[in-house]
Order: structure tokens, then sequence, then C-alpha cells
């Protein structure tokens, strides 16, 4: 693959002046068939890859979302299907992408180096009898504005029909006024073929209702996902459609309040937030959908339509997400807790596209500490070794000179100064930690260790005179409080973090056998651990720092106490839990941690209630007040309904809890499991299960009138303990004997 790039103009699209989406097309004959025609092409922003007419890219959004001067993503397409003896077209279509990010201000993408007009390289190779034809992107490609007249990853699109060009893509098409291509300027990244799971339509929904609204109707899809919408309409010639996306209704009527920012500082990016235009030809049934975005929505307010147009075929709900595999999950006897079980993977599928990102809307970023604290229930559903490993190349690339990280992967810049800190550092870690546990990946322990070694150098120069580490964000959005109102002190958390970041590398060097960078790491963790114990640990009720419920359940699952001193440290948590009404009052980190801290020291039933009940805060609240989503924080019903976003994947750990401790299915490691369900009074069956690399192992608890009986199936090859009460009879069957 070649760095040498094409545009059709030097011209940038913004809020102000629209510059359309440019249309490619080269144009070549062959003699024969070809053995073998191979197409590699990198489009930046986004592309949409036709030959002869047949669209054959790999999903949406290609290639990936990336800091194209960090790395530049190509793919590489077999052609030879597609083509045919004589003349053949290649046509392209590019998006502005993150070549040109405008509508990312709030974070200074308007400003990034290499922003520009979109371009493209592509390499073109065919074997035709022992013939070798090569070209790849040069001015010979020809150039024109598309339909598409505006388009941004963060606002939206504006199409007008009238402007399609019928055939443009296809041979013995008339070109005249078309331009020549111009040479463009590539970025300074490098060259990689793109490997992870691409973005595709995975389902579709249809309306449940559909109701007048203002001046135009109300559809409802009846879940908060991420995708785009289908338009299907028989409209008059100009005829203008407009489709506003938001995720909650705010007094029964249409409100995206919640996804815009300062109004006075970004005022376009508000006027635009997740809208489409379409302006109809007038010629029969028109089908249209964006190419070069997605929202996050379960509401569509349509304008410009006439009633009789108004059917249930009008819009559908396309749901996208990058294609990764489920190959974890939980069903229990409480239908309640089966629909916390659904909500949260539905958060965590609208959020990935490449890699986590904190919402489907407003920012679409790869939030590192958001990502952090979702790494080991995702890695217990979903096959995302590939993804993960990909974002940390990027994670890796955007670590500065001095070995620290943004609070934002990819970035232009943004989030080195606010934004990060260990809790959001410590992606570096969690990441190649989980994939070494789960799936026995050691290979990127070796990838990441450089980085990971520079980066505990970097934090512990930025410890407190009493050896605490105070900077970066801590434990965010805690309950009924804004984000920053910590209920625990940043020293603890962080602090703590950083005994825990340094603990897993020292880990994963011994495993890798890079004995001198683990002793560096445990030394570390063990000064860390020593300094939480002396600057925060009462000693005498076995607290940490002002006895939250975040600080205690980080010490226990972190393992700052003692074993002697475990059991009163869960006490003074479930004391601390009683005093807020048998609540959790914590921010994501605690929430992290809280309820296997709960269940591993026998308070199992407590932390499900507070997981399943009805009152507020609890994750059964958000389902008795309609969430078909997971929302970025807990505040009472109205309150700051105008900032938080109502899908976040960050909160979802509870799911985890799910399947590891009431069912009972924990991960030691990619060859060992420990069964040890905690058997909720008020549920009659709980199971999991969990696709190790060797096969599925799965778990399944059920009361009978004696008692109750555990039933696990593993693969040869797994090894299993168990702890179970006395009253559990347990049967075993190895699947592959």
């Amino acid at each position: 693959m070649n760095k040498n790039f094409i545009c059709a103009s030097r011209e940038m699209c913004n809020y102000d002046k629209y510059v359309s989406a440019p249309l490619f097309r080269k144009s070549f004959i062959i003699d024969d068939i070809p053995d073998k025609a191979e197409l590699s092409i990198c489009g930046l922003g986004f592309y949409i890859l036709k030959i002869n007419g047949v669209d054959i890219t790999k999903g949406m959004l290609a290639p990936y979302i990336s800091n194209p001067d960090h790395y530049l993503y190509y793919d590489t397409y077999d052609v030879a299907p597609y083509l045919k003896k004589g003349e053949n077209v290649i046509g392209i279509i590019l998006g502005n992408g993150n070549m040109n990010p405008f509508g990312g201000e709030v974070w200074d993408f308007d400003k990034v180096a290499w922003r520009g007009a979109p371009r493209v390289s592509l390499e073109f190779c065919a074997s035709i009898k022992s013939q070798l034809l090569r070209f790849e992107a040069d001015e010979s490609f020809l150039t024109h504005p598309s339909p598409i007249l505006f388009d941004e990853f963060r606002s939206g699109e504006i199409y007008d029909a009238r402007e399609e060009i019928n055939g443009w893509d296809m041979p013995s098409f008339n070109a005249y006024g078309w331009q020549n291509a111009m040479r463009a300027e590539a970025p300074r990244g490098e060259l990689r073929m793109c490997d992870t799971e691409p973005i595709r339509i995975i389902r579709q929904r249809e309306p449940i209702s559909i109701i007048p609204h203002g001046e135009g109707f109300l559809y409802d899809f009846g879940v908060n996902s991420a995708g785009v919408c289908r338009l299907k309409i028989k409209a008059r010639a100009g005829q203008r459609i407009t489709m506003r996306y938001c995720e909650r209704l705010k007094d029964g009527k249409f409100s995206d309040s919640n996804l815009r920012f300062s109004t006075k500082q970004f005022p376009r990016y508000n006027e635009f937030v997740q809208k489409t235009i379409y302006t109809a030809k007038g010629d029969g049934e028109e089908i249209w959908m964006p190419s070069f975005v997605y929202f996050g929505f379960r509401y569509v307010l349509v304008e410009g339509i006439d009633a009789d147009q108004v059917t249930n075929e009008l819009l559908t709900y396309l749901v996208t997400h990058s294609d990764i595999s489920v190959i974890g999950g939980f069903e229990c006897s409480d239908e309640r807790a089966n629909r916390l079980f659904a909500m949260a993977r539905n958060s965590d599928m609208s959020n990935f596209h490449y890699f986590p990102v904190d919402c489907p809307h407003r920012e679409k970023h790869g939030w590192t500490g958001d990502a952090s604290m979702s790494a080991d229930h995702m890695v217990l559903q979903y096959d995302v070794e590939k993804s993960f490993c990909e974002w940390l190349r990027n994670i890796r690339k955007a670590q500065n000179d001095v070995g620290a990280l943004p609070g934002i992967v990819p970035t232009g810049g943004w989030g080195y100064k606010w934004g990060n800190g260990p809790v959001f550092d410590s992606i570096l870690f969690n990441y190649p930690y989980v994939l070494y546990r789960y799936r026995g990946n050691t290979d990127v322990i070796r990838e990441n260790a450089h980085a990971m070694v520079r980066y505990l150098e970097y934090i512990i120069s930025k410890r407190s005179p009493n050896g605490t580490v105070e900077i970066g964000l801590g434990d965010w959005v805690p309950v009924g409080k804004n984000p920053d109102q910590y209920t625990v002190p940043v020293g603890v958390c962080n602090t703590i973090m950083v005994m825990d970041m340094a603990g897993k590398a020292a880990e994963m060097f011994n495993a890798i056998g890079y004995g001198h960078m683990a002793v560096l790491a445990e030394n570390i963790r063990r000064d860390m651990r020593d300094t939480v114990r002396r600057v925060y640990l009462d000693s005498d009720s076995c607290t940490l720092g002002n006895a939250s419920q975040s600080g205690q359940a980080m010490g226990l699952y972190y393992g700052v106490f003692e074993p002697e001193e475990k059991q009163k440290a869960v006490e003074a948590l479930v004391k601390c839990i009683h005093e807020n009404g048998d609540s959790f009052n914590c921010g994501f980190v605690g929430m992290h941690c809280i309820f296997n801290a709960l269940c591993d020291g026998g308070e199992a039933e407590l932390a499900w209630h507070m997981i399943t009940k009805s009152e507020y805060p609890s994750f059964g609240h958000f389902l008795d007040i309609g969430d078909t989503s997971i929302p970025e924080q807990f505040h009472p019903d109205g309150i700051n309904d105008d900032y938080y976003s109502r899908n976040h994947h960050f909160l979802c750990d509870y799911s985890r809890t799910f399947m590891s401790c009431i069912a009972g299915l924990k991960v030691i490691d990619s060859k060992n499991v420990q069964i040890s369900p905690c058997f909720i009074s008020s549920l009659s069956f709980a199971e999991a299960y969990h696709n190790l690399p060797q096969g599925r192992v799965s778990v399944r608890w059920q009361r009978t009138e004696n008692g109750i009986n555990v039933f696990i199936k593993l693969p040869v090859g797994v090894e299993y303990s168990a702890e179970l009460s006395q009253e559990a009879c347990l049967e075993v069957e190895f699947i592959g004997e």
C-alpha cells in the first residue's frame, strides 16, 4: 500500500460552508477475467467502495477511526469476482470522518494539525494470463460532487436526491464535465491494514408508535440504541424532509437538550446535532440512509412530510455496531434481572464502534476511563480481542514523550491536561491484563510492556510529598452529584489505581519472562500499597480515607486490606450502605468494585437488592422509569436531565456480578475457572456461560425440594474448583471426553 493520496478539492466542509462529499471514478479495460485481482484503499475520513456499481465496502464508517497522523488504516479487497472482460469502473465516495472533524470543536478537533479535505489512496493489482495490471490513485481518477451536500461525524448529513448521477459508477458512463483529481498531502501516520471487526447493520427495528408532534410526526422505536434510519418515501420533487434524533422525551415532547453543549460557545454544533435532511427527487419510491454517520436514539422527529406519507415503512431503525461475537451470557428466574442484563448489553453494543465510546451521540469518544472500567465485563461477554489490541496500538501511539496518556483516544492533543489520570490511564494495563487472563494472550503483554513501564515511571514522578497520587480525575459521576463531586478522596482512588496497575504489570511481566521489569513493577505496587495504608487506613475501624462506600469497596476489591482485616472492612462497608438506606452512592470506580466486594464478603443478598430494587438509586429504578439502556449517571427523576447521556457503558459492570457472583462462573485464567455461586433467596435458578479458547464453560444452579443442584459443563483441558454451601449438590460434565 502506498501513501499517494488524491483529493477532489482543497476546500473543507464546515457549518458555514457546505462542501459536497466527492465522487471518484476510474475506468480501465481488461482483455480477460483476472486470475487474481486485489484492491487496497485508504479513504480519509470514510469511504464507500464500488466495483461496476456494486457496493463492496466491508462495513460502515470504513476503514477505522484514528488520528491519521498516527495511523492510516487501509482495507484490502478481492475484487476478481466483480470484474468482467472489457471496461470496468472503480467508484469511490468519501466522507469527512476524522479527516475533517469540525464538529468536534468542543475537544479542539477543529484545530487538529491533520485536518483537511477528504482524500484517498488506492492500489489495484490484477493477474491476467500471467500479465500484471497495476495502477494507483492519481490524477487520472475523475471526480465530481455527490448528492451528499454536508456530512459531519458528530452532527449529521444533508442529501439532495436531485443531484444524483445515474450510472456514475458503471461502465459506458459519459463523464463529460468531471474534473481530474488532485494530488493531496499524505498525513504523517503509519500505514496499517485494518484487521478489526467492521461496523455493520446488526438488526432492524420497526416503530412501535407514530404520533403527530408539532409540525411533524414522532417515531418511537421502543429501544434507545445506536444506528441510522432508512427512509422510504414517495415524495414530490424538492420535498425537504428533516429528521432529528433523540434518546428521551421531556414532558412528553421531543428533546435533544441533553446532547447539546454551551449554546454561547458552540452554537453551530447545537444547531446541527443529530440531524439529517433529505430532499426528494420526486421519481417514484425513494430509499435513502446516511452514509458517514451514526446516531444514538430511540425517537425520530420527522418534519416536512404529509399525513398520507406517515407509515410504519417510512422509517426503519438500522442498529449498528462493530460485528463482534457474543461469547458470554446470563439468565435467572427474575425477569427484572434478565431485562437489566439485556439493558447492559444494549449499552455495551450501542457504544462499540471499533472501540468502546462514551456515548453514541454527542461525543463518540474513546474515553479511556470508561473503557477501563468496562474491560472485565466486556471480555467476559464479547469476542473483543482484536478490537482491544488494535485500540491499544492507538493508545500507545498517543502516549507522549514523558509517558502521559490522554483521556480520549484518538485525540488531536486534547485530554492531557484534563480528562486523564490513573483511573483513566489504567486502560493501558487493564486491556492487556484481561486479554491475558481470559484469552491466554501473552503477545499483547509484549506489545505493551515498554509503554506500561514508561507510564509507571511517569506516574511515580507525580507523587505528592506524602507519597500519594492525587492528579487527574477520580471516582467520576457519584450518585446524585456533579461528576467531580467525589465521595472518596482523589488520593485514595488514584493511589489505589496506581497500586493495581503496578501489580497487574508485575504479574504480566513474570508471565512472559521479563523478570527485571516485574521486579520494578512489584516494588512500585508494594510501595503504593504501603502508602495507601500509611496515609489513609484507620486500622482500628478498618476504613480507608473518609470511610466512603467507594473507598471501602476499592480497598476490598484491589487488595489493600490484610486477610485478617477483610471481615471488619466488609462490615464497615455494609454499615455505610445501611446508613445510606441500603443504596449505593459511588462513582464509576466504586461501582466497578462494590458488588463483587460485597458478594466475596458474604453479602450477596445486599448487592442483589441494591442492583435490582425499584427505589432510586438502583439499576432497577432505570427499568421502572422506562429506560432501555444504562444512563451516564444516577440522578433523581428530572434532575440534570439536560446534562447527562441516557446511553453509557461504564456503569454496566453489574452484568459481570450477575455472571461471576450470582451464577458463580469466575474465570481465573484461560484454563481455570472457579464455581462459587451466590444462592440468592428470591431466585429459583441462575445460569451463565463463557466461551474460553478451549470451548464453552457453563454453570447453572437450580433449587429443588431437596436443596440446590449445581451443574457444570467444561471442555476437556479446563480445570475447575468449586466453593459451594453444604446444601448444594454438584454435577460436572466434561465436553469432548
